[in-house]
């Protein structure tokens, strides 16, 4: 699919200042967008992973580190029902009844605290608690007010690798770092003290004392195409001056290449600070609206396919930092992940297990191993029909022009919607075809797909085919004709 970007140039009325002469406007290009199989793989890893801990969070809340499932729903969202979400981690939740009860309750399995139990560890450490205020500090910094309400950084919470409750076990013990003004939803963190040392990009740390002249790196996905003035645009366009994201650009007109330098340095620097690398499309835009960049973020997102990756996988758009991995893999590690991974194993090793038990029941039992073969079919089915509307939510996302490109969140979020409906109308009108083909063989009621799945409506019988064999095969051969079989001779 192609992926065309048309910005007009357009010259202001006055004459620009000296400090502005060298100034450029925004790319005419053209380039294809693929998808990145690795990157797609890891954010498909991470699948459910967030909303069971969510779980795990809610059991540990409670006194007695149990609860009925019938709390569950009130209390969090979930892919799907709780008890079956539940059931699909035996490793992680334990079901039970209470006194006897019909209601079951949940609690985590000895491994699961035991988890737990080291997370908590590290947490409590005192180098991981300096890593997120640093983490904070610079993200703080960042802003140009050197603000940022409680509940932009609750969004990034997960990202950041923040604790749960770090508003009053962590924020507290940095006095110097940074404070809380207001309560409720007028809460906000604000910075006390800026610090020089931590004022420095991850651009300028890597590529080390080169001045001005730092190139972002580029990494396109295999099959990526672009045109002869997009690569042309492009390698201009890395020669510009680097300006740090802890820098004022204010003096940068929005339309020129030097602002857009700058955003895409200010979205690549706040990608570096979370750690998975990658982050929800909603939270870039959150934030970049409380920066005062949400439109400037989704163009560098979509101008910069080199710099930032768009998965649509696990049914949501997440922007990815390119940089950030290779072959699918975190290049700098961090405790937070390294838990994350844990469970992540811990799932999946449920799953293993489960697979294995029931090849041992299949032998046993030859009709439980026809119903579980049916079973898996239908698993199987349900996982590619999830594959096909996810491919086809990619193939929707790669097809932005750059007036969509303003309303990109709301055309994300309807894709699922509009496929849904379409696909239900193709089903209906497939199914009234049929009835009303039906309904034409007047004389006779010839034996249809639908028909024969719905024996219960009365169009249809068995012991009718079983009487005239020879009858149902004439109509098959005359159905195109629509005559009425009784009509002939024989």
């Amino acid at each position: 699919m192609r992926f065309t970007i048309f910005i007009s140039r357009h010259n202001t009325a006055f004459p620009p200042p000296s400090h502005r002469q060298h100034l450029r406007t925004l790319f005419d290009g053209d380039f294809t967008l693929v998808r990145d199989r690795g990157l797609d793989h890891a954010v498909e890893r991470e699948k459910n992973l967030k909303p069971l801990l969510n779980l795990r969070n809610l059991i540990k809340q409670e006194p007695s580190k149990s609860l009925p499932v019938s709390l569950i729903r009130e209390s969090i969202q979930l892919p799907f029902r709780p008890i079956n979400f539940v059931r699909k981690y035996p490793s992680v939740f334990e079901e039970f009844n209470l006194g006897g009860g019909f209601e079951p309750h949940i609690r985590l399995t000895p491994e699961a605290v035991e988890l737990d139990a080291e997370e908590g560890f590290m947490y409590n450490s005192e180098l991981f608690k300096q890593q997120v205020a640093d983490r904070l500090l610079k993200l703080l910094m960042i802003s140009k007010i050197h603000k940022i309400p409680l509940r932009v950084i609750e969004g990034l919470r997960w990202d950041l690798g923040l604790p749960q409750d770090y508003a009053k076990s962590m924020i507290p013990e940095f006095p110097d770092y940074f404070r809380v003004i207001g309560t409720g939803r007028d809460a906000v963190l604000e910075l006390v003290c800026w610090s020089k040392e931590l004022a420095v990009s991850v651009m300028e740390k890597k590529l080390g004392n080169k001045g001005k002249e730092l190139a972002f790196p580029l990494q396109f996905s295999t099959g990526f195409k672009m045109d002869n003035k997009y690569e042309k645009w492009l390698r201009e366009w890395n020669k510009l001056p680097y300006v740090s994201p802890y820098e004022n650009a204010g003096h940068f007109p929005a339309s020129s290449d030097e602002s857009d330098r700058w955003v895409v340095g200010v979205l690549h620097e706040i990608l570096h600070l979370l750690v998975s690398k990658k982050t929800d499309k909603d939270n870039v835009l959150v934030l970049g609206e409380w920066l005062g960049l949400a439109s400037r973020f989704k163009r560098a997102v979509l101008q910069h396919p080199g710099i930032f990756y768009l998965s649509s996988k696990n049914r949501t758009y997440t922007v990815v930092l390119r940089e950030g991995y290779k072959r699918g893999l975190l290049v700098e590690d961090n405790p937070a992940m390294e838990f994350r991974r844990k469970y992540i194993h811990l799932m999946n090793t449920v799953k293993e297990d489960s697979k294995k038990q029931k090849v041992v029941k299949g032998k046993n039992s030859a009709k439980e191993g026809i119903v579980k073969d049916c079973e898996g079919k239908e698993g199987e089915e349900k996982r590619d029909s999830d594959e096909n509307r996810e491919e086809e939510q990619e193939e929707g996302s790669s097809e932005l022009s750059e007036s969509e490109a303003e309303d990109a969140s709301e055309a994300f979020v309807d894709d699922d919607d509009e496929e849904e409906s379409a696909r239900g109308d193709r089903r209906s009108s497939a199914n009234r075809r049929g009835r009303n083909f039906v309904e034409m063989k007047s004389g006779d009621k010839k034996p249809s797909r639908d028909s024969r799945r719905e024996r219960s409506g009365g169009n249809f019988t068995r012991k009718t085919w079983e009487k005239n064999p020879s009858e149902g095969s004439k109509r098959i051969q005359t159905r195109g004709e629509y005559k009425d079989v009784r009509s002939s001779p024989q």
